[in-house]
This record gives C-alpha cells, structure tokens and sequence, in this order.
C-alpha cells in the first residue's frame, strides 16, 4: 500500500530542512493561523493548541494525507519571547535571557484528514544562556539575524555559543519539529521510517 501524501503546513525554512532529513516526499502548506495566545493560556498550551490548529487549517486542501503541524513557545515562567521581528526585540530578549534559563516547548501535531485521528506530543528543552555582555549580544544578532526564530537564538548556529547547557529529550525540537516524536507518530500511521 502507498504511503499516504505528506504535507508539512509550515512555511518554515527550518522545519523543512528538518522534515528533509526522513528523505520522504513532501508538500509544503501555508497554514493561515492567529498565533495569538488566549487569555489565561500557558505558554505550554498556546504551543500544543498552535501546532493542531496548523495542522487543521489546511486539511481542507489536503483531504487524503498525514499533515504535520508544529509550533515552538519560548518562556521563562509566563513570560513569553516570541519571535523579535527587529534587531532592537533581537537585542532586548537576548539581554533579559542572559544568564537565565528558558524552556522552548515545541508542539507537533499529525493529523490523518481522511480518518481525523489526532496525534500530539510536547517536547520541553531547557537552555541556560550565558551570562552575555552587550557586546556578544550585539555582535550575535548581527552575524546571525535571528529575527525569525523565537527567543532570538539558533542553537543550530551561532547561537550554540550563548549557552551554558541545553537539556532535553529531542535536539531537533529545539530547532522546530521534533523529529523523534514526529517519527513515532508517522510509523504508528504506517508510514516506514526508516
């Protein structure tokens, strides 16, 4: 039996790069998702609600497939740090980040659209930054430009260096899709992986 079609509803040149690793056929969707947490809602649950509404929000096109949604909330307690967007956000989060811990929660969710099974996992990762001058903060944001990644941070880059430790179950959650967990889920759909 063929594999069902595979669609990631994400934009994110990041999860895609990630998604590739599998070396299956994939599409790529736009999910049209307000991110915007709710009232009262945990940093924990804005990132799990995120990554099924994503998921969701393009079953309509796609609907015979596995349709992979993710979402990543950054957090110290409740306070959140989204992604900055300018230099100057880039700038401040990485200032209050320094010499703290923050957990990154990244939610993916495989919603099946022809049965709509469900299937979800959290994956908590804790960095601990450094304590970083204004220097090191500056020069980080200019060679790296983390506009687009929440908490201003690549681990997978340059960023690596602003840590004192990372822990956590998954290395590739903290990049955006947790493929640990989006392997398990995909092989409890049949899908071979490996």
């Amino acid at each position: 039996m063929p594999s069902p079609r595979l669609i990631l509803a994400s934009t994110s040149i990041y999860r895609k790069q990630l998604l590739d690793r599998f070396g299956l056929p994939f599409e790529t969707a736009r999910p049209e998702v307000d991110e915007t947490p709710l009232a009262g809602e945990t940093p924990v649950n804005t990132a799990e609600r995120l990554a099924v509404a994503k998921a969701k929000a393009v079953a309509a096109q796609f609907p015979d497939a596995l349709i992979i949604g993710s979402d990543q909330v950054a957090h110290r307690g409740d306070e959140r740090f989204d992604k900055p967007g300018t230099v100057e956000r880039a700038v401040a989060q990485l200032r209050t980040m320094s010499g703290n811990t923050i957990v990154f929660h990244t939610a993916v969710c495989l919603y099946n659209s022809r049965n709509g099974q469900t299937r979800l996992e959290g994956i908590p990762t804790e960095a601990r930054f450094r304590e970083l001058t204004e220097a090191e903060i500056v020069r980080y944001v200019e060679r790296e430009r983390p506009l687009d990644c929440a908490g201003s941070a690549k681990s997978e880059g340059l960023g690596i260096s602003l840590l004192d430790y990372m822990r956590g179950d998954d290395p590739t959650a903290l990049i955006g899709l947790p493929l640990i967990a989006l392997a398990r889920m995909l092989r409890a759909e049949g899908v071979m992986v490996p």
